[in-house]
């Protein structure tokens, strides 16, 4: 029978509502297209999913950016500059970001990967699929601007999908002329936290400069500023329960093909674990296929197990490219059920 869709005040369930954000790309930690990692990746600490979320051209890949460069000096992370992140010739054009952009880094005390959304309202689905996986968020707001229309709905967005914990970013504050300023952009922030249902009293915000950071100026508002936002990320933002304990599940958010290798999916792990070597199954659309889990990356380094939590590319044995499409689901034999019912919380945007 057809699909019959009721509404309730229950929300969308995450794996979801990222496999079915079609035409959003995702290259979440994607398998080199050419060849596999050489490089293993080493997992010596807590992993956590965080992104940048916040109103367009407020700073979000600026900050990414600063971050990766402040780690980098105490070798926490590749430094990657603006021009990295924002890949696509469209981005670079237009100066904002389209599509979800993915980074690493790692503190002292855990490890990192970093979704970067972008703002404009234009792209909004591609930003809800960027959050759906994140354990916590950095809302940037530009001091300069205050709160703004995609500020309120990144927020609400990210309530709606369960992100639970969020750290505010004060961004631009170098190119605020009265200082007495920032106090009021930071109560205006506040009010909003409270307004959709977070801790606002207890939320930290920190006030700086991205671009400062990147470009080794004034340290209090650059770099500190920085440091000071890690650190508010590794204490306010909760290491996060992971299902491992049961049946593997993987949302697919991409597919990919390497030539003479085979088809490459990408993803974040739902729940329980895969290795390499493991079989698997893939359903949607109708189809349900088998294949075999070659080769495992995360952020082009090798892996011989993902976890739940761990953004991969799992590399397929047995599938063609065009066997596979975003918005399948990937997970253990015989653990997977088709349904034809699903309860939805629907929400309208509005034009304003």
């Amino acid at each position: 029978g057809p699909l019959r869709v009721r509404t309730s005040k229950m929300a969308l369930p995450a794996a979801l509502l990222r496999a079915a954000a079609l035409r959003c790309r995702l290259p979440l930690a994607s398998v080199g297209r050419r060849h596999l990692a050489a490089e293993a990746f080493v997992r010596d600490r807590p992993h956590v999913n965080v992104g940048t979320i916040g109103h367009v051209d407020h700073g979000k890949t600026t900050l990414t950016a600063a971050i990766t460069k402040v780690l980098s000096e105490s070798g926490g992370a590749r430094f990657q500059r603006y021009e990295d992140i924002d890949k696509a010739p469209e981005e670079r054009a237009r100066g904002i970001t389209i599509n979800a952009a993915h980074v690493e880094y790692s503190t002292a005390r855990r490890h990192y990967a970093h979704t970067d959304c972008p703002g404009h309202a234009d792209y909004v689905k591609n930003m809800i699929t960027g959050t759906a996986p994140l354990d916590g968020c950095i809302l940037v707001v530009a001091a300069t601007d205050g709160q703004m229309p995609q500020t309120r709905e990144h927020l609400l967005l990210a309530r709606q999908v369960g992100v639970r914990h969020v750290v505010v970013y004060v961004n631009k504050a170098d190119a605020v002329s009265d200082a007495e300023l920032l106090p009021l952009v930071e109560l205006e922030l506040r009010e909003l936290l409270a307004e959709m249902g977070y801790d606002a009293e207890r939320t930290p915000v920190v006030v700086g400069s991205a671009l400062c950071a990147l470009q080794d100026r004034d340290p209090t508002l650059g770099r500190d500023s920085v440091l000071q936002l890690l650190e508010a990320i590794d204490t306010h933002i909760p290491l996060p329960h992971r299902d491992v304990q049961r049946p593997f599940l993987l949302p697919i958010e991409g597919v990919h093909s390497i030539p003479g290798r085979g088809t490459v999916v990408t993803g974040t792990v739902e729940r329980g674990a895969v290795s390499k070597g493991d079989e698997c199954e893939l359903r949607g659309y109708g189809r349900v296929l088998k294949a075999v889990v070659t080769g495992l990356e995360t952020f082009h380094k090798s892996l011989p197990r993902a976890e739940a939590g761990d953004n991969v590319g799992a590399l397929l044995r047995g599938l063609r490219r065009e066997d596979v499409r975003r918005g399948m689901v990937m997970g253990q034999p015989g653990a997977l059920r088709d349904h034809r019912k699903l309860q939805a919380q629907v929400y309208v945007l509005s034009a304003q």
